[in-house]
């Protein structure tokens, strides 16, 4: 790896994401000299990229660093001899998200970004135009690195890993850190002073242990979640999701928010049918967001990352992404929580699996920890489940093949009939005909 100055790209430039990346690389200077950061996106994301651009540069103008920050709507010269190439796009932009969330709630079905019918139809959208980036590293960035942000990080890993011999991928997520902060809060802890381990899928992950300088601290965590104290953040995260203490005592290890679609799923179809029906899907809620975010990215005046992009979901996306890359870069061998296959790591489940799990990453990538080598057996039915869902919906997004397109969604925990995974795959199909190209006919 190159020690004179690193070149990044980044794909989704206008993604309202990328002031809490450019925040990371402003902080991390030292650590990961960057001599170029170029941001890319579509023709349809050219005018939110030009008011990113101009926020990007104040910040950088304004922290002293000496990046030279380009932007541009071809890809293939952003990429040529870059390092590092991180994508966060999102096909369609959010209103594509908007029917995602809709046509599955019109049905009464979860309607959710990565979950259900709308992660199958994210991962139809995302997976291909992935593999076309891929591609353009493998002839303009033969050594560059790919950092995935995009949606849905697991399902795009197992497609990379299974259907690519492409190897210099690292799937990201900012859930895992998340559930690292709030543990530490809860116990007292400096973060930088604590481990944790991760294991299951991307947005399907349980924290099966939590260590402070060394030493396990999880039957105290399990403690703090479940007494009801409610000065705890966490506690009130845990109430706020719904889970029953008695079921946490239970299960024994901490599940990620997103388990609620699972564990949960009555109460979440209700939380989410109330608003579809006002109009306030998520998907409707950040659009809203995000328009607000972008006229306060206009402000001439703004030079530094504002508090409000918290709100928009990607809260310490900087700290996930920029450490993997500082990792690889400085070989620091430090631990990280990233989608990466199993190669046969983990004992009890197939080696070919693309999994999320605590993994120490260096200058050759990222390994999984070793002190996690089986999957528990009381969540090792949920996670199979999924995991065939994002194999054979990695395949209809390759294929564009109606007939396994539609197994995947007969194949979701979140759609009950055949009857309505066919209605709604022709429903989706159609809405989204634009971005699914390799559906023909």
């Amino acid at each position: 790896m190159k020690k004179d100055g690193i070149k990044i790209a980044t794909i989704g430039g206008g993604s309202s994401y990328t002031p809490e990346l450019i925040d990371g690389f402003i902080k991390r200077y030292e650590q990961l000299p960057i001599r170029e950061l170029w941001l890319v996106d579509v023709e349809a994301g050219a005018e939110k990229q030009d008011i990113v651009y101009n926020l990007a540069k104040r910040m950088i103008e304004n922290a002293g660093v000496p990046i030279k920050l380009y932007q541009t709507l071809d890809r293939r010269e952003a990429i040529k001899d870059a390092d590092f190439v991180t994508t966060q796009l999102r096909v369609g932009q959010l209103d594509a998200r908007v029917l995602d969330e809709r046509i599955p709630l019109s049905h009464g079905l979860i309607g959710q970004e990565t979950n259900g019918a709308g992660g199958l139809f994210k991962g139809l959208r995302t997976i291909p135009v992935i593999f076309d980036i891929i591609k353009d590293i493998e002839e303009l960035a033969p050594d560059a690195w790919l950092i995935n942000f995009a949606n849905p990080s697991g399902m795009v890993t197992e497609a990379v890993n299974r259907f690519t011999d492409f190897k210099r991928f690292v799937g990201v997520c900012n859930v895992p850190i998340s559930m690292k902060m709030e543990a530490a809060k809860a116990l007292g802890a400096d973060v930088n002073d604590c481990q944790m381990d991760l294991f299951g899928l991307n947005h399907l992950v349980y924290m099966s242990d939590f260590y402070v300088k060394g030493e396990s601290k999880f039957a105290e965590l399990i403690c703090a979640l479940t007494s009801g104290d409610e000065s705890s953040q966490t506690v009130k995260n845990i109430v706020s999701l719904g889970f029953d203490t008695e079921f946490i005592k239970s299960l024994n290890l901490i599940p990620c928010p997103y388990h609620r679609y699972y564990y949960k799923e009555k109460e979440m179809t209700a939380i989410e049918m109330g608003e579809f029906y006002k109009g306030e899907t998520r998907a409707e809620v950040v659009k809203r967001v995000e328009a607000e975010l972008f006229e306060l990215y206009k402000d001439v005046n703004l030079n530094v990352k504002p508090k409000q992009l918290d709100e928009r979901g990607g809260a310490h996306y900087s700290d996930t992404a920029c450490e993997v890359i500082n990792a690889i870069y400085n070989d620091l061998g430090t631990e990280q929580y990233v989608n990466i296959p199993n190669n046969g790591h983990v004992k009890n489940i197939p080696a070919d699996w693309a999994i999320e799990i605590t993994a120490t990453i260096g200058k050759d990538g990222a390994q999984p920890t070793e002190r996690i080598v089986e999957f528990e057996n009381k969540v090792y039915g949920l996670i199979s489940t999924i995991k065939a869902f994002e194999i054979e919906a990695s395949k209809a997004a390759i294929t564009g093949d109606y007939h396994t397109a539609l197994m995947a969604m007969n194949m979701n925990p979140l759609i009950h009939s055949d009857e309505d995974a066919k209605l709604i795959l022709d429903e989706m199909l159609e809405a989204h005909k634009k971005y699914l190209p390799q559906f023909k006919g």
